[in-house]
């Protein structure tokens, strides 16, 4: 049995029974590929697998360390970005406390990021941090020269080497990289980093549950094994069927795909709960960088409500009905506050009063989502229990597998990117950089590109 549910009844006016279930024949065969590892990028398929696969030598290994980093560093730096970053950050901030940067009885290490952006205040005004906290790093990346993390790492060990010494310094990096090649395994070597892996077979966005994800959120203090389980959990039950009605999945899949092709082509992933704004960014990601290729895919995007109301709701009631949203709800808090009674009632309240304030967030979820079904936009919800380790390694291994039956309905390679280096060449022409003489003389003639 496992915790996550799926209601589409808020799609049943825009799309049939019929319409959801021609899907069955290409889920069942996405399934069988993804599984048997013969479908399109199945040299990137390692993470099918992996949550079953974790043994307790690693799990053991990144406690330990996480452990020794808390002892050491009352800062964590995780420098990396995309799935070297997303995963973790889209966990630790779903467990966290809301003003987790507040608190002053915290126990474990605060997790803060570089390496997801070149902005030269971002990485000044981290050191001006760091040069009065104890810290430690994390340096993610399969070959050691992405731009982003490399320009980071480059300035931080730096930084560290002159706070600490070059020997104690070593002692707080941890480097997540290839397993045998790269610019940043070489220098692990030669400095005496511990490493651990980026499997060959696992992909950056698929990562989060390698010692990509695992480390950074052991560090934060949150139970990793609990994590597997959940998603353990959620593969067994995926690999019991692939019926429409019986895995969430292939489901999921088929929903989107059946309102892909009635016209929706832009997919609005909804949350109700602040900390819950990362797994969003994880899942745009995810499947921005999975599915949009040839011309084709939904397009990501992401609110949270009730917030966004107030800047979006407009345009997703009224707007271009080129839109579905995915609902992502919770049903049980970790806190209890109610509404308080007022004797003036200046503001009208008093007709919630006694009210848990949970309450009142889930009539404005109910409340939204008729208003917008009724405005033509169609809403699939997903619902967890509460937020937790276990649920979200269930959330995080259906929304993987149910990316990669998508990406095969669609006929594309789930597993590759080729789109993202079109701006890294042109960034590396217009640095300077070796080898790219011609395309610098290209645009410096404002020809574009050839």
């Amino acid at each position: 049995m496992i915790h996550l549910n799926i209601d589409y009844s808020k799609v049943k006016d825009f799309i049939s029974e019929d319409e959801i279930n021609s899907f069955q024949k290409g889920l069942t065969l996405g399934h069988q590929q993804l599984v048997e590892k013969t479908g399109k990028g199945n040299d990137f398929l390692g993470w099918v697998n992996l949550p079953s696969e974790i043994d307790e030598a690693l799990i053991k290994s990144i406690e330990d360390d996480a452990k020794a980093i808390k002892e050491m560093a009352d800062i964590y730096v995780v420098i990396g970005i995309g799935g070297s970053y997303l995963g973790a950050r889209a966990v630790i901030e779903a467990l966290n406390h809301n003003f987790a940067a507040l608190q002053a009885d915290r126990t474990h290490p605060f997790i803060v990021y570089a390496g997801q952006n070149i902005s030269e205040d971002y990485m000044a005004e981290l050191l001006e941090i760091l040069d009065k906290r104890d810290y430690a790093l994390t340096v993610i990346s399969k070959s050691g020269t992405t731009t982003e993390p490399a320009v980071a790492f480059r300035i931080l060990k730096n930084h560290l080497e002159k706070k600490y010494g070059k020997e104690n310094a070593r002692k707080r990096i941890i480097a997540i990289t290839d397993k045998e090649r790269g610019a940043l395994k070489k220098l692990s070597n030669d400095e005496g980093y511990k490493t651990y892996v980026v499997p060959d077979d696992v992909g950056g966005r698929y990562s989060v549950l390698t010692p990509v994800g695992l480390l950074p959120i052991a560090v934060a203090g949150f139970d990793i094994r609990k994590l597997v389980e959940g998603a353990v959990n959620m593969k067994k039950h995926i690999m019991l069927s692939t019926n429409i009605d019986e895995n969430p999945a292939c489901l999921y899949a088929a929903l989107r795909n059946a309102l892909y092709n009635k016209g929706k082509t832009t997919e609005i992933m909804v949350n109700y709960q602040p900390n819950l704004l990362y797994i969003t960014e994880w899942w745009k990601q995810l499947y921005g960088e999975s599915e949009g290729k040839e011309n084709k895919g939904i397009f990501p995007a992401g609110v949270s409500f009730t917030t966004d109301l107030h800047s979006m709701g407009q345009y997703i009631q009224e707007g271009i009905r080129n839109i579905f949203e995915t609902v992502l709800s919770v049903e049980t808090p970790h806190k209890v506050m109610e509404v308080p009674f007022d004797k003036e009632d200046l503001d009208g309240l008093n007709f919630i009063a006694g009210k848990r304030i949970h309450d009142v967030n889930k009539m404005a979820e109910l409340g939204t989502m008729i208003a917008h079904v009724d405005g033509g936009v169609p809403n699939i919800k997903i619902t967890l229990p509460e937020i937790n380790e276990y649920n979200l390694g269930e959330l995080i291994y259906f929304y993987e597998f149910a990316c990669g039956l998508s990406g095969y309905l669609l006929d594309v390679n789930p597993f590759d990117q080729p789109g993202v280096e079109a701006y890294k060449k042109n960034m590396f022409a217009l640095l300077g950089k070796p080898g790219f003489e011609h395309l610098s003389l290209t645009l410096s003639k404002g020809e574009g590109i050839k």
